[in-house]
């Protein structure tokens, strides 16, 4: 079925967007890159709670999750801060994300957990690893006589 040939490639290509859209996001606020934090031209002020933290998760995290090394966890915290932004940040003002201005943590808070859920798939350096413990498994296995 046409679906299935296309999973793979679109979970990848899924985990690769929302990583690098949230690690982008990150680095403009911790780095001062891609137009600064909130467009300032500027960084979050070192060790300031909680945005130069959560800046620091989704640059770092986010980052992890496109290359998909330890996937499921970064892509689990990831969505915790995201869940922590959006009822910590957003929810006080009003229930409904299209209301107080939380969809986006809302929408990378799910995404993250779907990513989490599906792991990082065959093209990954989680992946990459796994193959290559398998392979190197069986020289490390002292020979029989």
């Amino acid at each position: 079925m046409m679906s299935d040939r296309l999973s793979v490639p679109v979970t990848t290509l899924f985990r690769l967007v929302v990583g690098l859209i949230f690690a982008v996001h990150g680095a403009a606020g911790v780095l001062g890159l891609f137009g600064g934090s909130r467009g300032t031209g500027e960084a979050i002020a070192a060790g300031t709670w909680p945005s130069w933290y959560a800046g620091l998760i989704q640059l770092v995290f986010g980052t992890l999750v496109v290359v998909g090394l330890g996937t499921r966890v970064s892509a689990l915290l990831c969505s915790g801060s995201m869940a922590y932004a959006y009822f910590v940040v957003h929810q006080p003002d009003a229930l409904a994300p299209v209301a107080n201005g939380g969809e986006s943590a809302a929408l990378f808070c799910w995404a993250f957990f779907l990513i989490a859920v599906l792991g990082p798939g065959p093209f990954s350096l989680d992946a990459l690893l796994t193959r290559r413990g398998r392979v190197a498994a069986p020289e490390l296995q002292p020979a029989t006589s």
